[in-house]
């Protein structure tokens, strides 16, 4: 079977909207239109889509390193409305940068056995890397297209890019 898979990083309010408490900035906004395309086309091939949510408890240790942001339940955490998820897609909630941290997102992917995983979304640097980091480490082939990830900073955009295909191997397209 061919299985591709389509997993969507945090496209939060808290991130891509403006008045977010970590908003990732205008190279945020500006890939929605690329993701929400590529969405619809994911769910026409009758691609797995994943989406993985930034979900902290409000006293969470990462605060220490980054302003209080998508604390669970709140308007921060919740995936922008343009890529709402539908009914029967995995909405897997994270507390840390990797999306297999604490999920089973592991096991959702080993069940279906994907030839190839897509990884968009925010921030490049830091849980889009991690998880591509975990793809890697279990073998899955994966994408990452540049209109698909944004980041707070562009040094570390293009650094985690490089990253990603040099260490991990995943293709940059």
């Amino acid at each position: 079977m061919n299985t591709k898979a389509l997993i969507i990083v945090d496209m939060l309010n808290d991130f891509i909207r403006p008045q977010g408490a970590l908003y990732c900035g205008e190279s945020a906004q500006a890939i929605v239109p690329f993701i929400r395309d590529r969405l619809t086309a994911a769910r026409q091939a009758g691609e797995v889509v994943i989406y993985l949510q930034d979900a902290h408890a409000p006293d969470d240790e990462e605060f220490k390193r980054f302003p209080p942001h998508c604390v669970a339940g709140t308007w921060g955490s919740q995936i922008i409305d343009e890529l709402a998820p539908r009914p029967g897609e995995p909405v897997l909630p994270k507390s840390r940068y990797s999306g297999f941290f604490g999920t089973n997102l592991d096991k959702i992917l080993a069940e279906i056995n994907p030839q190839e995983v897509e990884v968009v979304g925010v921030c490049t640097s830091i849980c889009v890397m991690d998880t591509v980091g975990g793809l890697a480490n279990r073998n899955y082939r994966v994408r990452v297209p540049q209109q698909g990830v944004a980041d707070f900073d562009d040094a570390f955009h293009r650094f985690a890019l490089q990253r990603m295909q040099r260490l991990y191997g995943a293709t940059i397209a």
